[in-house]
């Protein structure tokens, strides 16, 4: 922040400084007017002086834009440790998937959600691909590599001020699909040789420019101007297509160019990380170099808009020129791009579960096991509670004891330790570290029912949505992976007798198919059910006290069932 306030200052005065001397040109101009006036030689100091003003300024400039970025992501990473993040950073509104069977029961988008906290990726890929890391247990080896990748890259503080630094627009440039589908269409409808035709006619205008101002006359340039134009009459509409197609593909190139230069610079030792940073790699060219070019290639197109040079644009063909140059790079390096991209986007998501591991040290990594089903975690917070006030619990889930049917009352904690579990599952299967003392798991797919709607649009009741929500999760219980299931409240949207039949059958089935899982209910007929699935079912239940006419609760998992509600006193 003192490094972007010096800044700041010398940006100012340097302004004072310009204008300083531009004022002076003005006067020693006026004092040269006239026959007895100074010589027009002097007016070069005062010239010369201001564009070595801005040269200086700018760069000033540029380095206090940096500077007062770096305090930027500082302020967040603070807010992050201080619990002061939520609705500061990017809520993945743009990833949110409704019909998933867990992302929007888990809070893993929206405002003070589980992506917001996590997620410091620049570009959208690498925001497309953590989420998609959220929303996709990543088989066991694959989760055991990240992890090795996240353990490297969270002590980088350099690398991942860099990347959160590198370019001003990156973020809300890049648009990965259509990166994605520019660079890989077919190609244009134009003969190979186009680009030499049009250098030679542009030639061909130049030497009849030479010929004419030499005394030869004005013919050979009016023919080789014909000729010019034929050419580019015929080309017209394919260079339409050519330059409209790469205009913001092109400029979210050169955006992704400063993220490319940072990380070719850096050197791995997590196999996971070398196998991306090799993948950058283009027939020897760095790729920030190959954008580059690119970028210079689109600031020369768009130089024949300038008024003093558009006249000799013409003769020289560089609109065709410079769009068949693009072309030519498109179908050259074009192929690379979504190798970039995805290199790129998961070293940012890489990067962001560091940042995580990072700024919360006390957070282990998860011990990924092979045998299951199983999901033994000690000391379990939910991520997205202030450490301070954050009540852990243990909850071990395995092949004997699959079912852990959670009773007690109104606002005791039910609902957040099924959130607390599920959550714990997905950072696990991400590469993540977790809010845990420790945390032992098998492969398992997830599932929950905690915050299903109605739909208005699709006519369906809360009681409907919440059975096809129960059917979807009896199909993933179906694949190869066990499922990891999170009921609340199940299906309290009927009446006590249909409620109690049908949710023995549900959990029987999932259970059957190998399931493990939590339900919870302040429903004390539905807590028998564990009598009659016992081994495999538990009963646990939290509690409340009443203290001086206010509720209190302590959030604590205790066995057996709950044997007191506290509905009346809310209602008092």
């Amino acid at each position: 922040r003192a490094r972007a306030e010096q800044l700041a200052t010398i940006d100012h005065a340097l302004s004072w400084v310009r204008g300083g001397i531009a004022v002076a040109l003005l006067i020693l101009w006026w004092f040269s007017l006239g026959p007895n006036g100074i010589a027009a030689g002097w007016l070069l100091v005062p010239i010369a002086l201001f564009l070595m003003a801005i040269i200086v300024h700018d760069g000033v400039v540029r380095r206090r834009r940096r500077g007062e970025r770096a305090v930027a992501f500082y302020e967040r990473s603070l807010a992050r440790i201080e619990h002061r993040w939520a609705g500061t950073g990017d809520a993945g509104d743009g990833v949110h998937d409704e019909v998933h069977p867990y992302a929007d029961d888990l809070d893993l988008f929206g405002r003070g959600s589980l992506f917001e906290l996590v997620c410091t990726a620049r570009t959208r890929a690498g925001q497309e691909t953590l989420a998609d890391w959220l929303r996709r247990p990543a088989p066991t080896s694959e989760a055991r590599s990240r992890q090795a990748a996240v353990a490297e890259v969270g002590p980088c503080l350099d690398l991942r001020e860099d990347l959160a630094l590198a370019g001003e627009d990156v973020c809300t440039g890049v648009a990965p699909d259509a990166l994605r589908a520019w660079a890989t269409a077919p190609r244009l409808d134009v003969p190979p040789f186009a680009r030499g035709i049009s250098a030679a006619l542009a030639a061909l205008n130049g030497i009849g420019a030479l010929v004419w101002w030499l005394g030869v006359g004005p013919k050979p340039l009016i023919v080789a101007l014909a000729m010019a134009a034929a050419w580019a009459l015929l080309l017209r509409s394919r260079v339409e297509r050519a330059v409209k197609a790469a205009d913001r593909p092109g400029r979210d190139l050169a955006l992704l160019a400063a993220v490319l230069e940072r990380l070719e610079r850096e050197r791995f030792a997590a196999p996971h990380l070398v196998g991306l940073r090799q993948r950058l790699d283009t027939d020897g060219l760095a790729p920030s170099r190959q954008v580059r070019r690119l970028a210079r290639l689109q600031v020369l197109l768009d130089s024949r808009r300038n008024q003093m040079f558009a006249p000799l644009a013409l003769p020289l063909l560089w609109r065709t020129q410079l769009a068949l140059a693009i072309e030519d790079w498109r179908l050259r390096v074009g192929p690379r791009v979504p190798i970039w991209l995805a290199a790129v986007a998961e070293i940012e998501a890489l990067c962001s579960l560091g940042a995580y591991a990072y700024e919360h040290q006390a957070d282990p990594f998860p011990e990924l096991v092979d045998e299951g089903p199983l999901f033994d975690g000690r000391g379990l917070g939910h991520p997205l509670i202030a450490e301070p006030v954050c009540v852990r619990n243990d909850v071990r889930l395995d092949r004997d004891r699959g079912l852990l049917l959670v009773s007690g009352s109104n606002m005791s904690g039910k609902s957040t330790l099924l959130r607390t579990v599920g959550v714990q599952a997905v950072l696990a299967q991400a590469g993540g570290t977790v809010r845990a003392r420790a945390l032992r798991l098998a492969p398992l797919a997830v599932g929950a029912s905690l915050n299903v709607r109605d739909s208005l649009q699709e006519g369906s009741s809360h009681f409907y949505s919440e059975i096809r929500r129960l059917r979807q999760l009896i199909d993933l219980g179906s694949e190869q992976r066990p499922l990891l299931f999170l009921l609340d409240e199940v299906l309290h949207g009927t009446n006590s007798h249909d409620r109690r039949i049908g949710a023995e059958a549900v959990i029987r089935e999932l259970l059957a198919r190998g399931a493990i899982g939590l339900v919870t209910t302040h429903d004390l007929a539905l807590a028998e059910l564990a009598g009659s699935l016992e081994p495999a079912a538990t009963n646990v239940h939290f509690e409340d006290q009443v203290r001086e006419g206010r509720l209190a609760f302590d959030y604590r998992l205790k066995p057996g069932v709950v044997q007191k509600g506290n509905a009346l006193e809310l209602m008092r």
